[in-house]
Formats: structure tokens, sequence, C-alpha cells
């Protein structure tokens, strides 16, 4: 009973989201915080609402483990009835994969345990009806880009044949530590790799790309992040943006978030950040310090920045 009633449900909340989806202004902000799972993933949905969001990001299981295991057939009903109560669309939801997962890996018991708990993830996600999983591309620990690509694109192309439908996202990070995918002519490469290319699309964090030297405060340079965007992978491929300011300098390579308004990125670097409106209608996941009540805070402070840009256009 509870996996027809969960199949039922998946269609249902499926099928509201296409009418939700055609319904929603092109101008209501997307926004939404990384959410704590702890008791299970039924009270998201919920907790999302109370602190102003229509959107979310989670792990689909302890980030600081190698064990996970699929959710209960009751966590998923209740996850699924709420999301359906609250009304919200699920092309705006996606998990983060866990912290020790290493797709570019060169140590072989390292790489192996990462694919398989990646398909493991990707698994969870399809259950929870959640259509994007989001990644770190990884390191290769020096043995240099060439090689930490082959082994990601290897490790996706396995993980694409055994599970069908959740998406690959690849986040931006900083160049550091042999971090592969700190530009975007990495991700065409891994793209390119991929025998199911369709299925992989970007996230971009403010903070690490600050980090990383890209001036997100800056018109030119918000106008110089989307042209390489487009010109090497297609702009059509965010997804979703973590929306973090950052506690370092532009170009620091240290990835040290903070909350909106108060690190080097700043109120007015958002306005102009969110000034694009490509960037402004994508899905915003914060991942700043705090809980649920800071993250309450920090949506509220996009949502002023977001009104006067609205107003003062």
């Amino acid at each position: 009973m509870e996996i027809m009633e969960v199949a039922k449900l998946m269609t249902d909340v499926d099928e509201d989201s296409k009418n939700t989806l055609n319904a929603l202004s092109k101008k209501e902000l997307i926004i939404g915080a990384h959410m704590p799972i702890g008791g299970g993933f039924a009270k998201v949905p919920r907790e999302t609402v109370e602190i102003g969001g229509n959107a979310f990001q989670i792990f689909p299981h302890n980030p600081r483990q190698w064990a996970a295991r699929m959710p209960s057939d009751d966590d998923v009903v209740h996850f699924l009835r709420d999301v359906k109560k609250y009304e919200l669309n699920p092309e705006y939801f996606m998990c983060h994969s866990g912290y020790l997962i290493n797709i570019a890996s060169t140590k072989d018991d390292v790489w192996e345990k990462s694919v398989e708990l990646l398909e493991l993830e990707m698994k969870i996600c399809a259950k929870l009806g959640i259509k994007y999983l989001n990644i770190h591309p990884g390191s290769h620990l020096g043995a240099g880009e060439a090689s930490g690509i082959e082994k990601i694109t290897t490790a996706l192309n396995i993980v694409f044949k055994k599970e069908k439908t959740v998406s690959i996202l690849l986040e931006n990070v900083v160049k550091k530590g042999g971090n592969i995918g700190y530009n975007y002519a990495q991700m065409r490469k891994i793209i390119e790799g991929c025998e199911q290319p369709d299925r992989i699309g970007l996230t971009f964090d403010t903070c690490h790309g600050y980090d990383a030297g890209y001036d997100v405060t800056d018109p030119s340079g918000v106008q110089r992040l989307y042209e390489e965007i487009e010109r090497e992978v297609g702009i059509k491929r965010l997804k979703f943006i973590h929306l973090n300011d950052t506690k370092n300098v532009l170009g620091s390579q240290k990835d040290r978030h903070e909350n909106i308004g108060n690190g080097n990125i700043g109120l007015e670097g958002f306005k102009v950040f969110l000034s694009n409106h490509t960037f402004s209608s994508t899905p915003l996941i914060l991942e700043t310090p705090g809980d649920n009540s800071e993250h309450a805070q920090d949506i509220a402070k996009v949502k002023e920045i977001y009104q006067s840009i609205a107003y003062n256009h």
C-alpha cells in the first residue's frame, strides 16, 4: 500500500508542479536555504515555508559519513504530502552530495566508494521525487586536471546508467588542493566526456565564485561571468545559485561562507549580482552560517534587495 501511495503522491506532486510552474510570475523570487534533516525529511517542506522560502536544499544523508540508507516509505509519504500541502514546486528542490565523495580521486578505494555512494544518493533523490543532486566535481590530488576529469566522467557515466532519472549539478569551487571546477572550461570538458550530457546542469556559488576571482559585485564582472557560462557550457544548464556572502577577499581561493550582507560581497554587491535577470530568476539557495532563524533573516534581506531592484526598474 505504501509503495502505491508514494507513486500516486509523486504523480500528483509532479502534475501540481507543472501547473504551479506555469502560474508563477517570472518576477517571483525563488529562494530557500539548506535545510536540516535531523529526524527525517518530512519536516522540510513546512520548515521551508516557515522561514519564508519556496525552495530548498538538503543532504540525502549525514554528509560526514560513507554510510547512507534509503528513506522509509512513511517518511517519503509525509514528505510528499507536505510538498503538496504547502504548494511547493519540486523543480526548486535539490540534494547536496556528501563531503567525503571525490569522484576525481586517484585513490582507487576512495573513488570506488565515492561512485557507490553517489549512486545511492541519486536513488535517495529519486525516491523523494527530487530531480537534482549537486556535487563538487572533486580533487585530482595532484595527478593533474586531465586525470581528474577522466575520473569524473567515468564515474558519472557509471551512475547515469544505474539511476535513470536524477540529474547531476556541477558546483563551481575555488582553485586549491587540486580542485576541478573553478572555471567553466573545466565544466565543459566534464560535460563533453559524459555519455548523457543532457543530465548535467550547473550550480553557481557566489562565495566560491568571488573567492575564485569572479567579481559578482561589479556589473562588468557579472556580465563576464554570464558570458563565460554561456560560451563554455550554455547558460540554460544553470539550475540553481548558492547565494552566500564570503569572509574573504576577491580571488583569495579560500571558501568561507558568511551571512548575507556581512561579508565582502555585501548588500550592494548582491544588488549588482541580482540585477542580472538570468541570475535573479534562477532558484537561490542560502548556505549561510546559522540555523533556520538566521536563514529566515537572510532570506528577508535578499527579498528586500530584490524588491529594491524591481522598484528601481
